[in-house]
Parts: C-alpha cells; sequence; structure tokens
C-alpha cells in the first residue's frame, strides 16, 4: 500500500510538472508599434491625434540608444489620423491608425515625408494618396495664382477651365479609391470629406427652380457618413463640416435645429467616443447660444437625455451646472407668460408687474453698484424718453440687490431717470420664505446670473424677446409699435 501511495504521489508530481513545462502561448499585444526616429535617441516620442478641433496625446514611446522604441499596449487605439510627436511637443508626420496596430515605422527628423512604414495596409494607400494629391494641390496651387494674376479676359477663361479640370482629376482619383477599396480607413475618411457638388437649376414647369442646389447638398450632405463612428473624431475635417451644416443648411429656428441634433444624436448613441461628444457640443453650442431663443435647444437636451439618464460622463460639477441652468431657462422661454413678479417699489408699496396695463413691457434687472449698469441704465432712459413713452411702453425695473436702496434713489435722481420706471426690489425676508417654501425665487425664474439682464414681454405679458442688445430691443419695439401709434 505504501508503495502505491508514493507511485500516485510520484505521478500527480510528474503531471505537474508536465503541465508546467507547456507553456501558454502568450497573447500578441493589441497594440505594437515600433519605431525608429533618428537622431532621436534616449528620449520620449508621441502619438498624437486629432479630437475634434483639438489635438492630444494619446500615447508615448521611450527611445533607446538606437532611436527605437515601441508604442506597445493591451488596449487598441481608436482608429483614425495619428501623428508622431517629438519631445519638444512638434508634428513629426501623419499616419494612419487603423485595426491592425501592430507594425514599424522608420524615419528621420530632418527628412518627415520619408517615413517608411511596413506591415500597415492603410498606410500604404495613405502614403500614396498623400503623395498623388500633394503633387494635384500644388499644381493647383499654381494655376490658381496664374488665374488671379491673369490681365487677359482669354486668359482668365483659359486657368478657369484648367483649374475645373485639375478639381475634377482630383474628385475623380478619390471617387477611384473609394470604388477600389470600399473597407479601408482612408476611404471612410475621404467620404467623411467629401462635400456634395451644387448642381445646375433645373427648369420646372417653365420657372428655374433657385432652391434645388440647396436642398439636394443638404439631402447628400451626410451620404456615407456614420454618425457613430469614433475614428472621425480624430480627423481635422468632421467637425467644421457639421459646424458648416449646422451655420448654411439649417435654419436657425430653434424647431429646425432640435429636428437635426435629433436625428444626429440618435445615430450617434452606440459612439462610445462621438455620442458624448457631440452631446457636449450641442449642449455648449445651446447653452448660450448665438441667436435669442436657440436655448430651446439646450431644454431639448436636457429633457431628451440628460434628465434621462445620459449624464455617466460628466464629472459632479458640470451634472450640476446643466441641471441648474435648466431649471434657470424652463420658465422663460419666448412665447412663454412671463413668471408672475409681485415686488416693493421704493415707499414700499406692492407692484405687481401683471396689473400694469401696457402694450409693451421692458423688465430690467439690475444693480445700481454695478460698473455695466451704471452705462447701460440711462442708455435705456434716453431712449425710453425719446421714443417709447410716447409708445406706451412701460418699464418694470427690478434692483437685484435689496441692501442697495440708498445707491438706488441716489443714482435715480443724479441720472434723472424718468419717474414712470416702477423701481422695485424684494426683501431679504421675503426671499428667505419663498426659499423655506421650496419655491424659486425671481432670479432662478428668469435665469438672472449677470446684470443687466432684460426681458420684453406683449400685452399679455408673454415674453417675445430677451438677451439682445439696447439697440436690438429698440428695433422691436419700434417694429411692434411705431405702426399701431399711425
Amino acid at each position: 500500500m505504501k508503495n502505491r501511495i508514493l507511485f500516485f504521489i510520484s505521478l500527480f508530481f510528474s503531471v505537474a510538472m508536465f503541465a508546467q513545462a507547456i507553456k501558454k502561448p502568450v497573447a500578441a499585444p493589441a497594440k505594437n508599434i515600433s519605431i525608429t526616429l533618428t537622431p532621436l535617441k534616449n528620449c520620449m516620442v508621441y502619438l498624437g491625434s486629432y479630437y475634434g478641433k483639438g489635438r492630444s496625446l494619446a500615447d508615448s514611446a521611450w527611445l533607446n540608444e538606437k532611436s527605437t522604441g515601441t508604442f506597445k499596449g493591451n488596449t487598441k487605439l481608436t482608429g483614425g489620423i495619428y501623428f508622431v510627436v517629438s519631445p519638444q511637443y512638434t508634428i513629426q508626420f501623419e499616419l494612419l491608425i487603423g485595426n491592425q496596430q501592430q507594425f514599424s515605422v522608420t524615419a528621420d527628423t530632418a527628412q518627415k515625408d520619408n517615413a517608411i512604414i511596413k506591415g500597415s495596409a492603410d498606410n500604404d494607400l495613405f502614403k500614396e494618396y498623400s503623395k498623388v494629391t500633394m503633387e494635384k494641390g500644388k499644381a493647383l496651387n499654381s494655376l490658381n495664382q496664374q488665374f488671379s494674376a491673369s490681365k487677359t479676359k482669354d486668359d482668365s477663361t483659359k486657368f478657369r477651365s484648367e483649374i475645373i479640370k485639375a478639381n475634377k482629376e482630383l474628385q475623380n482619383y478619390r471617387e477611384d479609391i473609394i470604388k477600389k477599396h470600399p473597407a479601408s480607413l482612408l476611404t471612410t475618411l475621404l467620404a467623411a470629406m467629401k462635400r456634395p457638388d451644387v448642381p445646375s437649376i433645373p427648369i420646372v414647369k417653365g420657372k428655374a427652380d433657385s432652391a434645388y442646389p440647396y436642398r439636394f447638398v443638404k439631402d447628400h450632405f451626410w451620404d456615407d457618413v456614420a454618425f457613430n463612428d469614433d475614428r472621425l473624431l480624430r480627423t481635422p475635417f468632421f467637425e467644421p463640416k457639421l459646424d458648416d451644416y449646422l451655420k448654411y443648411y439649417v435654419s436657425p429656428e430653434p424647431d429646425s435645429i432640435i429636428k437635426e441634433v435629433k436625428y444626429i444624436l440618435l445615430s450617434a448613441r452606440t459612439g462610445k467616443e462621438m455620442y458624448p461628444y457631440l452631446l457636449t457640443k450641442f449642449t455648449n453650442k445651446y447653452l448660450n447660444p448665438e441667436y435669442m431663443g436657440q436655448d430651446k435647444v439646450f431644454l431639448y437636451l436636457f429633457d431628451n437625455f440628460y434628465s434621462k439618464g445620459d449624464t455617466t460622463f460628466l464629472n459632479a460639477a458640470s451634472r450640476k451646472m446643466i441641471f441648474e441652468r435648466a431649471y434657470s431657462m424652463m420658465a422663460n422661454q419666448i412665447g412663454n407668460p412671463a413668471p408672475l413678479l409681485n415686488l416693493r417699489d421704493t415707499t414700499e408699496k406692492i407692484i405687481s408687474m401683471y396689473g400694469i396695463q401696457s402694450p409693451i413691457t421692458l423688465i430690467v434687472f439690475w444693480d445700481p453698484t454695478c460698473g455695466h449698469c451704471k452705462t447701460e441704465i440711462p442708455r435705456i432712459d434716453s431712449i425710453y424718453k425719446a421714443k417709447w413713452k410716447a409708445l406706451g411702453v412701460s418699464i418694470y425695473a427690478v434692483n437685484i440687490a435689496e441692501k442697495t436702496m440708498d445707491e438706488l434713489k441716489k443714482f435715480v435722481n443724479d441720472k434723472k431717470l424718468s419717474p414712470d420706471w416702477f423701481h422695485v426690489y424684494e426683501p431679504k425676508t421675503e426671499r428667505d420664505t419663498q426659499q423655506a417654501a421650496g419655491q424659486p425665487n425671481y432670479r432662478q425664474l428668469y435665469d438672472v446670473s449677470k446684470t443687466p439682464t432684460l426681458y420684453l414681454l406683449d400685452d399679455k405679458k408673454n415674453i417675445i424677446a430677451k438677451q439682445l442688445s439696447i439697440e436690438q430691443f429698440d428695433d422691436l419695439i419700434m417694429a411692434k409699435l411705431k405702426n399701431k401709434k399711425g
């Protein structure tokens, strides 16, 4: 029995030793890009990439005594256009990073255009494309210079014709790459970069359809572009193309923008990087919009994305800011009834904003100690005296700093402001009572984050304008009321 036990023990250790002798194959790293960049040595070099309109560093490698190093890791880089960056953070040359991320790069800082990349079909195609487009680009630049310098009509016609021909050849070259290499990264990038050609104006029932070229370009602007493709962020042309589309092919009216933003975001939903990037871009763009009323787009984003849980990519401060700004904008959208204001005047009498009978009411939130207000309030008063008073315009001026009532009275007297203004404020005790009851105060309801803040109301106290300059308010008031007064 003892010998039998020894036999099994011996067999166990034999099997264990045999198992250890059979080594499991070591999986190759997902990313293994060797680089030799002479004459640099004993220093760090970097892989950088485009990221929207900016640039960022994506990886680093240490170059040894032989100027050789490796960008290595178990996680692949997001595909796109990358560039090698020196220790001084200067770009050396561009390369493509596709799905195949095991290749070698050999280059010299003195001959950046002659980098040799082996083992990457994407870069073989990209190198040939870069060479051809550079040659054609130089030829086009020369033709453009000759066209600009042409002194006769015949010369202008000749060079214009040659420019059109050269542009067509370049376009055909790109189309040929797309046809021959449909699965390549370069094809994806060329499709995203492409802009539709503007067609000629067709004649429909004997009349020129002048809107057709616009409709055609808009309808085909995003042909063959997938908004969920994260690789597009790693290009210098995707975001400028998106900005041009929103600027030139989408009406600035909020509902038109919302329709486009909704389509783009839903299309990008599965993009791990693209979706949060675009949501953030649209949020920033319409949080402080270029045109009045476009903050409605931000509220759409809040209601349909942020409030439904799309906040995991936000830090706590950003999330707090977005939610607070949304709550501050909800009550003061264009077309909505203005939130109720029942505030006290300088004699402590309550003045209801809704009790003012006027075809137009201008609400002014200001602070008599504010430097900007000291300039703008007298300007408003001058226009009021010169034009608005005769048209029946009322001004409901809210002093947001209740401790400055003496300064307010002095300012009104010193600047000889019109006695027809309704100067009101909210005592701190009343504001504290509202807060204790969980009620929003006028700062929240009217989004008063700066002074002066102005709103224009119609005769029913609906909001018809905000976030305009004094001159723009004047133009709007005159347009609405001057004709009525005859």
